[in-house]
């Protein structure tokens, strides 16, 4: 019997994976799961709330419980991972166990326009900060979470990556 296949999308905040993840999962009529709406959802808190209130470390462990229990619960999805979900807990190594991973490898110019004229509002790690302090926040993550993206089986590369592309690399992925 074949395993249902599971893609995780990895890559910095802005990247595209919620917006690419709802277009691919169509495409190939999966589900999609975004893991941010799931700990929002099952915790009834927003992640900023989490944050405030309970600190990073739980947020990383329920992040980490979500992530397990996607896995091994639902079959055939893409889920859109939040940007630090593969840098805590031996997450990525339990991504890449389960699933399909694949890095959007998005130049850091095209994520601060992306965040800067979207919403900018809605992530908490950019609350309050400027431009510059914004362009060295995510070059300081780009820093930090870069070797556990590299980790991932497909990386895509570019400012417009396409589903289109992506399907093209996911077919060479299993072809080898």
């Amino acid at each position: 019997m074949r395993t249902p296949l599971k893609i995780v999308l990895v890559g910095m905040p802005g990247s595209g994976k919620s917006t690419f993840g709802k277009k691919l999962a169509k495409q190939l009529s999966f589900v999609f799961v975004d893991l941010d709406q799931v700990i929002e959802k099952e915790t009834g808190k927003s992640i900023e709330k989490i944050f405030a209130e309970e600190g990073e470390g739980k947020f990383r462990d329920l992040e980490s419980f979500y992530l397990e229990r996607c896995l091994s619960e639902i079959e055939g999805f893409v889920l859109a991972t939040g940007g630090g979900t593969p840098c805590f807990n031996d997450n990525m190594d339990l991504i890449n166990k389960e699933s399909v991973s694949i890095f959007l490898d998005v130049s850091l110019n095209e994520i601060f326009h992306r965040l800067h004229s979207d919403h900018l509002g809605k992530r908490p790690m950019f609350a309050g900060l400027d431009e510059g302090e914004i362009i060295l926040k995510l070059k300081n993550l780009e820093a930090e979470r870069e070797s556990y993206y590299q980790q991932a089986k497909i990386k895509l590369s570019g400012d417009n990556i396409s589903t289109e592309h992506l399907m093209s690399e996911i077919l060479t992925y299993f072809r080898n």
